[in-house]
């Protein structure tokens, strides 16, 4: 009997990262970074295409943050259901436009993690700053 609940335990061990990896991440929904960012994404259109907005909680600007919209990608989903994507946000708030590239990932608990780079772009008057203008 000792024998058989150690084989029990260890199917059970070995059968949870099959189950987790059915789970498929899905974009559409509300979603909240660590810095208190939130981003609200539309389900995806036939094309793989997505919009939605991006409040930032995190900005180096004295005005006014105000909720700016985004338009984005997502790769066709895959047998692996671990998608990578990319979208646009157009700042309301300042002369700038950051591009997020990611992947989303489910984790152990089934909880859905976008992972993503970013670059942010400000319009600069000359071309001799233009080094200064990406971050």
């Amino acid at each position: 009997m000792e024998n058989l609940s150690c084989c029990l335990l260890l199917a059970m061990v070995l059968l949870a990262p099959c189950v987790d990896a059915t789970r498929k991440c899905d974009l559409q929904g509300q979603w909240r970074n660590e810095l208190g960012s939130n981003m609200t994404l539309s389900a995806l259109d036939a094309a793989g295409t997505f919009s939605g907005s991006y409040h930032t909680a995190v900005a180096a600007t004295n005005k006014q943050i105000l909720v700016s919209p985004l338009q984005g990608a997502q790769q066709p989903p895959s047998a692996k259901g671990q998608p990578t994507f990319g979208f646009t946000v157009q700042w309301q708030f300042s002369d700038s436009v950051t591009a997020f590239v990611g992947q989303c990932f489910v984790d152990r608990r089934g909880k859905e993690i976008l992972e993503t780079t970013w670059l942010l772009r400000e319009e600069v008057l000359f071309r001799r700053d233009v080094w200064k203008a990406t971050r």
